[in-house]
């Protein structure tokens, strides 16, 4: 009986070694690839795009009839996405057309929708 545990305790030790062997390692090709990818754009791009989505995020809330409390914005080398929810369907186009004459803008894609309240 003790010869059976001390060979179940030696095979468990030996499978635990042999997953441990052959993990993966934490950092993959795929990883190096986007990191590489990332270090290829240029610094000041991010800031930029941060800069442009607070500039048009500023336009909107002061747009008059238009609450942007649950309007998100993001930006990428020009191009703004609205996403959230609004109030009405005139708020959709109206955030739409403020987002493009904020300077910098060169394309919205516009997903809002419609609030239509509750948890239901």
């Amino acid at each position: 009986m003790k010869l059976n545990a001390r060979r179940a305790v030696c095979a468990s030790f030996l499978l635990i070694f042999a997953g441990v062997s052959h993990a993966q390692p934490a950092t993959t090709p795929a990883d190096i690839a986007m990191s590489a990818d990332a270090m290829q754009a240029p610094a000041g791009a991010a800031k930029s795009d941060r800069a442009l989505s607070r500039a048009v995020r500023r336009a909107l809330s002061r747009a008059q009839g238009l609450d942007v409390s649950g309007v998100f914005v993001r930006s990428r080398d020009g191009a703004v996405t609205l996403s959230g929810t609004v109030r009405n369907g005139d708020q959709i186009r109206q955030a739409e057309e403020v987002a493009r004459s904020v300077q910098g803008v060169n394309s919205v894609s516009n997903r809002l929708t419609l609030f239509h309240g509750g948890n239901g």
